[in-house]
């Protein structure tokens, strides 16, 4: 484990060093590459040096009870020692931690896709809760949201919506919301009391950056239209939304929620960026073990990860078998609980999957 940290440490001075050179700072890229490579490394450079300068005070204490001699000096000894043995085993966990591999991406933006799925307009009333959800979610972590895309049904839900969520790991946080989303509850519409079950799917990628992704223009075929939806001077009167077919792949982005052209397909691009980005680790992760795709966390959309009962006041997380009587308040965006027990659950499944590097 020491000479995987001696190697972080020696990279952590390395990155610092080329973030200091002029012609690094000028290329604002691979400035923000070098930037986030350093910000992943910070905590284990300082949780090493806490380390060591609790080992070196361990040694000390140990020694001076190896000696003998003065009674109260041996007394102050032993006791430091009763704090320092269980800080070097609380800190070699920290690092044992912190060695575990992380996912390059967790540091990036992230971009937040919910669409109804079966329910009717009942699931598409329940997408745009899950959309307040992260929008509540966000504003508690001082993150930043800005809507990329969006088409509502006429109950006044979403049957699709795109958010870009910017802050410090974003994407680490929310990429454990991937998957389906299954809503128990009376819709207002039910004059009987029946009880329905709809559903609406998250996928979170990582904000792609042109660096990541090259787009050869020449594949893009873009459209323009006019936007459809209710108010503004501009919808359904100017051709500003805009339409982006990747030819390669077939996929295909639209956005329409600017009034400007410009703004529509920048947005519509970077979406398109994401995507691309996804579709490439999807067909890397294609070729890995069937036991690591099944992994916690593994943002498999198919499977209902999530069930929020109204009746009982419930949210149940299937992967960690965690349930919470708190469901107003996890729909107000108090999601850590979960967050936090994904998080745990996947470092504990590579931590048994063998040592820490090095």
């Amino acid at each position: 484990m020491l000479e995987r940290l001696e190697e972080i440490e020696r990279r952590y001075a390395e990155l610092n060093e080329r973030l200091s050179q002029p012609e690094v700072a000028r290329n604002a890229a691979e400035f923000r590459k070098l930037a986030r490579e350093a910000g992943d490394l910070k905590e284990t450079v300082e949780t090493t040096a806490r380390y060591r300068e609790v080992l070196v005070r361990r040694d000390e204490a140990r020694q001076i009870v190896a000696d003998g001699g003065d009674e109260e000096l041996l007394e102050l000894a032993r006791a430091e020692l009763e704090t320092l043995d269980p800080e070097v085993e609380t800190l070699t966990q920290a690092l044992k931690l912190l060695l575990v591999p992380r996912d390059p991406n967790d540091a990036r933006n992230a971009i937040v896709e919910i669409r109804a799925g079966a329910g009717g307009d009942e699931a598409g009333l329940f997408a745009a809760d899950l959309y307040r959800m992260y929008d509540r979610y966000a504003e508690r972590r001082r993150w930043a949201i800005e809507p990329l895309s969006s088409s509502t049904n006429p109950a006044g839900g979403f049957k699709e919506a795109v958010l870009l969520v910017s802050g410090a790991g974003a994407f680490g946080r929310l990429k454990f919301e991937s998957g389906v989303h299954r809503v128990q509850r009376v819709p207002k519409t039910e004059a009987s009391g029946r009880i329905h079950t709809s559903a609406a799917s998250v996928a979170v990628l990582p904000e792609a950056e042109e660096v990541d992704v090259h787009i050869d223009p020449e594949d893009l075929e873009i459209d323009v239209f006019r936007s459809g939806g209710p108010g503004g001077q501009s919808v359904n009167t100017t051709d500003s939304a805009v339409r982006v077919t990747h030819r390669p792949t077939g996929l295909v982005v639209s956005c329409q929620d600017e009034k400007s052209q410009l703004k529509n397909k920048t947005k519509a691009l970077k979406v398109l960026r994401a995507r691309l980005q996804e579709l490439r680790k999807a067909e890397q992760e294609a070729e890995l073990s069937r036991e690591r795709r099944q992994q916690i966390g593994s943002g498999d959309r198919s499977d209902k990860i999530r069930t929020y009962n109204f009746p009982q006041g419930r949210v149940t997380d299937h992967r960690v078998k965690l349930s919470l009587y708190q469901l107003e308040e996890v729909l107000d965006g108090g999601i850590d609980a979960f967050v936090e027990e994904l998080i745990s659950a996947e470092q504990q499944r590579v931590l048994a999957a063998g040592p820490a590097p090095g």
